[in-house]
């Protein structure tokens, strides 16, 4: 018998799991499968269902988990969204192996199946109309009434059938129905489709078939035909789960998968309705499905998002039967505790203000050179030396003319720390004719070299700056929450959603100026910038050679602040 040996906090579904494996059902079995439509790109919520899937068969021994393309709607799906999916799964840390499916494998099975319902008269060819299946079916106080077609004969029905796969009915013009119950008080079992006439080309099967097989009928069989022992879907398919059952009663299937079903995952300040999704990128409201912005896994990916700190988020929500909405600020924090742990801390000053030290030594190239650690508690990460000159830059909030009492930052006379520099204190301020400050004349103390005083005396505030002479300057994109709403997408604004975008949930800067150690930096490698948030190299753009950073998240969570205000 397998043996739970996960560290992963107990839920209703490994309770399940773990009573079967006793009772030795499925012969101590345990074959889960993700089974995404390759029709657009995954999201954090589908990172959930990733998560437990595979998690599930890999704490539990000998478990394994497929990944199966539910492709049976060939209008909407395609083969870059098969890739992109495979990429996503993968990258999250899982590992389908040899198992990769597609609901396409068993087309011929499944059209083999449905004449098998019709020949035990369980299944029958209907010639009404969208309108009148409608009609027909009922509602939830009155039952439905029966299609005059549904007493066809057994020779009848599978001639239609057949007819129908070899394109004489346009599409529309029928369908083929599970005989079931039209006065059942569970809608999903008046005769629900089947099959349905669709002359679409498909990107697997090409222009083999002109009828495709419904989800209801479809995912049950492929369940079955993988072996899959717990079928693991969200609480949209719990009503549904009566005809998963009846399929698989009615067919000489080899086992019987168990559904069952959990909430889905439904995060404040998002959306993950497709739909939504796939108008916030055809509108250009996003620069696309991986805009860093986007729920979207690439999306976050882009954005800085590492699949530890995802994998972390999904374990703590935890698994239940009841629908939550989740804090964004939950997976904020997630990402926060990770990259806090492996990245380096980095200067850079995205808001420059000019300053000149006045009593540094002039000359061309006479620069000093700084060790500075990469991270404080982490003497792994190794260090880089900072080049120190007469001018560098600072951040415009770090100076104020006429400071409050509890600022601790530069002001007229006032001497603060550079970040394992030397203190310099500001002499004199110059504007331009309007009046703004556009450069700081200042002195430095040339014992302080490291950041200390030999004679102990103290200062309050520590800012960081970079060398004018060195500094990478590039473009820098600060990434806010897409959405100013905790509820985008409720009923209540199912017409005015996008009404919500944040105007600042993207602010471009293209004037930062960032420490010389970061000229080289690679694709998609992830640093804290001290004092202000953490970052990543774009994954897609760079600027005149230039890496371009996106801001993964802040420091802390200035959105509770703003709540709490």
């Amino acid at each position: 018998m397998s043996d739970n040996s996960s560290s992963e906090p107990s839920n209703f579904i490994r309770n399940i799991i773990n009573d079967d494996l006793k009772n030795n059902k499925n012969d101590g079995r345990v074959h889960t499968r993700f089974p995404p439509e390759p029709n657009g790109y995954l999201h954090i919520g589908h990172a959930k269902s990733i998560c437990l899937n595979f998690g599930v068969a890999q704490d539990y021994q000998g478990g394994i988990c497929n990944l199966r393309f539910d492709d049976t709607n060939p209008e909407k799906e395609d083969v870059e969204y098969t890739d992109s999916i495979q990429s996503d799964v993968e990258w999250l840390g899982f590992d389908w192996k040899d198992r990769l499916y597609f609901s396409s494998d068993y087309f011929e099975k499944l059209f083999e199946f449905a004449k098998q319902l019709i020949r035990d008269e369980k299944a029958y060819v209907d010639h009404l109309t969208a309108d009148e299946i409608r009609e027909h079916r009922g509602s939830l106080t009155e039952p439905g009434k029966p299609s005059p077609y549904r007493d066809r004969s057994v020779e009848e029905n599978l001639d239609l059938f057949d007819r129908m796969r070899a394109g004489e009915f346009a599409e529309g013009e029928c369908l083929l129905r599970a005989k079931i119950d039209m006065a059942s008080p569970n809608m999903n079992m008046r005769d629900p489709a089947v099959y349905r006439i669709k002359k679409a080309s498909h990107h697997r099967t090409g222009d083999d078939w002109c009828i495709y097989p419904m989800y209801d009928y479809t995912h049950c069989i492929s369940d079955a035909l993988e072996g899959i022992t717990h079928s693991l879907c969200t609480l949209e398919f719990e009503d549904h789960r009566p005809l998963y059952d009846w399929f698989l009663d009615q067919l000489p299937v080899k086992c019987h998968p168990q559904q069952i079903e959990f909430a889905r995952l439904n995060l404040n300040y998002t959306v993950t309705s497709k739909r939504k999704l796939n108008e916030l990128v055809t509108e250009d409201l996003v620069s696309g499905w991986d805009d860093p912005r986007m729920p979207t896994i690439v999306g976050m990916r882009r954005r800085g998002y590492t699949p530890e700190a995802i994998r972390d988020f999904c374990s703590r929500i935890g698994v239940t039967k009841t629908d939550t909405v989740i804090d964004v600020g939950v997976l904020e924090n997630c990402v926060r505790e990770d990259l806090d742990k492996r990245t380096r801390r980095v200067l850079a000053v995205l808001d420059p203000l000019k300053v000149v030290i006045e009593n540094y030594p002039e000359g061309e190239g006479e620069s000093e050179l700084l060790d500075a650690p990469y991270h404080p508690n982490d003497p792994s990460m190794g260090q880089r030396q900072l080049p120190f000159s007469k001018v560098i830059f600072i951040e415009k909030s770090d100076f104020m003319e006429d400071p409050p009492k509890k600022f601790f930052r530069l002001g007229p006379g006032r001497e603060v720390r550079l970040r394992y520099a030397y203190f310099i204190t500001c002499t004199d301020v110059i504007k331009n004719d309007d009046g703004e400050v556009i450069e700081l004349r200042c002195t430095y103390d040339s014992e302080t070299k490291g950041g200390n005083a030999p004679d102990g005396r103290k200062v309050k505030g520590t800012i960081h700056w970079v060398s004018a002479e060195h500094a990478l300057k590039t473009e820098v994109r600060l990434y806010d929450r897409l959405f100013n709403d905790a509820k985008p997408d409720s009923n209540k604004h199912e017409q005015d959603w996008k009404s919500f975008i944040n105007p600042e949930s993207m602010t471009v800067l293209q004037n930062a100026y960032l420490e010389p150690s970061l000229v080289d930096a690679e694709s998609e490698s992830l640093y804290q910038f001290e004092r202000t948030g953490y970052f990543c190299v774009d994954s897609k753009d760079r600027l005149d050679g230039k890496p371009v950073f996106n801001r993964t998240v802040t420091l802390r969570d200035s959105w509770a602040k703003q709540k709490n205000k």
